[in-house]
């Protein structure tokens, strides 16, 4: 695997393992946001500070980032090393340009998975939401995700929980 799509890889697990941090979030993660294996920050859209232990497949990805690391301070990714972190335009253009060449190799990596659906680094998020189904609470899930009201969470889920919905009709015509 080319180191670029190896990065993207990484990346889209890293999110999806954190029940599908934003990649905005992801890429200003930094080295002393994590201790004692839990991961603290600060979620961008709406400022809430969170804190998640981190899975070992998410322990694997940071080694591999590791061997990168400047000092406390630095990011975890290498999309933001080189922006000026006080001007807020040339970040969020980083931002943008990355999620852009992140959701390209994904497609190509879609491809030669021979997945015929769309993959994109959002789409960790949906994926989260769609494995976890009906397996966890709204209320829990209201958490993963950092959601501030119940009903959206409930909404969100709504987009790939079916089995309730499955067995009532099934209950009805009994199939």
């Amino acid at each position: 695997m080319i180191f670029k799509e190896r990065c993207t890889r990484n990346i889209y697990l890293f999110s999806f393992y954190l029940a599908g941090v934003r990649v905005s979030d992801v890429l200003r993660m930094k080295w002393n946001q994590i201790s004692d294996n839990r991961l603290v920050y600060k979620m961008g859209k709406n400022n809430k500070v969170d804190s998640l232990k981190l899975p070992s497949k998410v322990i694997e990805i940071l080694n591999y980032y590791s061997r990168d690391k400047r000092a406390k301070d630095d990011f975890i990714f290498p999309e933001l090393k080189k922006a000026n972190i006080d001007d807020e335009k040339d970040v969020h253009a980083k931002i943008r340009t990355a999620n852009k060449k992140f959701n390209y190799y994904l497609k190509q990596i879609a491809s030669l998975a021979k997945i015929d659906k769309k993959v994109t680094m959002h789409i960790s998020r949906h994926s989260f939401g769609n494995i976890a189904g009906d397996k966890v609470s709204p209320q829990m899930l209201q958490k993963l995700y950092r959601h501030t009201s119940l009903t959206t969470t409930i909404g969100y889920q709504g987009n790939f929980v079916h089995k309730d919905t499955d067995e009532a009709l099934e209950t009805v015509i009994g199939f």
